[in-house]
């Protein structure tokens, strides 16, 4: 396999295919494996590897030093959220990764109809065409700390919104977890260790990822990919104004 297919239906199961064009709404969030075509999840690790391998760049937010230091108050320490992974700059089409991506067909697959119809049959949710994209990596040692992914500032996400993540690990990676909130405490544990594994979430919740473990003499090469698209909930129709129903005239 050399290149990503245009429509993203076309890169899942038989299992896959049946979910989206009957949806059953799993949940508000899930993982599961199985509904990506074998093939596609097998190639994904060294493909991405070779189109990306050089043009990652490092997010590395560590925990701020002071927390500790300037703390007056015993158990007054609030943690901001911090994370060490590898990204591909999209934000603009003219960069290497991105030029890149859009070679190999990755950009053109996470924008397709298909994708956007696939998170909405996992979240149960109408959503709102036009979403976010990313790409990571995550080498040995890479983590997300404990955060929420909560924007009360925006006014199109406070509510909550929709992630998607497709997962491909290579064959060096040993462990890494999704660890989330349930009943108030983070007790839910999910393995991210997989080839072609699909994770969504409906955000916001507490939620962190465990630093990435590579089997023993492995930890060069060890790699865990990510594909994901950040959706908005569909806008809602403009309510009529009073006395107006089904186009009829006000009398």
């Amino acid at each position: 396999m050399k290149h990503f297919p245009r429509e993203f239906e076309d890169a899942l199961s038989a299992r896959g295919r049946r979910l989206l064009r009957r949806p059953n709404a799993p949940g508000r969030r899930g993982a599961l494996t199985g509904l990506l075509r074998r093939d596609f999840a097998q190639a994904l690790p060294a493909l991405l590897e070779r189109a990306l391998g050089d043009c990652l760049v490092l997010m590395d937010e560590p925990i701020p030093p002071e927390l500790i230091t300037d703390a007056t108050e015993n158990y007054a320490e609030r943690l901001p959220k911090s994370v060490r992974v590898r990204t591909a700059l999209l934000a603009s089409r003219r960069s290497k990764a991105a030029l890149r991506l859009e070679e190999l067909g990755v950009s053109a697959m996470l924008r397709s109809s298909s994708f956007h119809a696939f998170a909405q049959a996992l979240s149960g949710r109408a959503l709102r065409k036009g979403w976010g994209t990313q790409v990571l990596c995550y080498e040995p040692g890479d983590y997300t700390g404990p955060h929420t992914d909560h924007h009360p500032e925006e006014p199109d996400a406070r509510n909550g919104y929709v992630d998607l993540h497709l997962t491909f690990c290579n064959d060096d990676v040993a462990h890494q977890w999704l660890v989330s909130e349930q009943d108030g405490h983070l007790t839910e544990v999910t393995s991210l260790a997989t080839r072609g594994g699909v994770t969504w979430y409906r955000l916001p919740f507490w939620h962190y990822t465990t630093p990435l473990v590579a089997k023993r003499g492995r930890e060069a090469s060890a790699r865990r990919w990510v594909l994901l698209g950040t959706f908005l909930d569909a806008r809602l129709p403009a309510s009529r104004p009073e006395g107006r129903a089904r186009g009829r005239p006000t009398k």
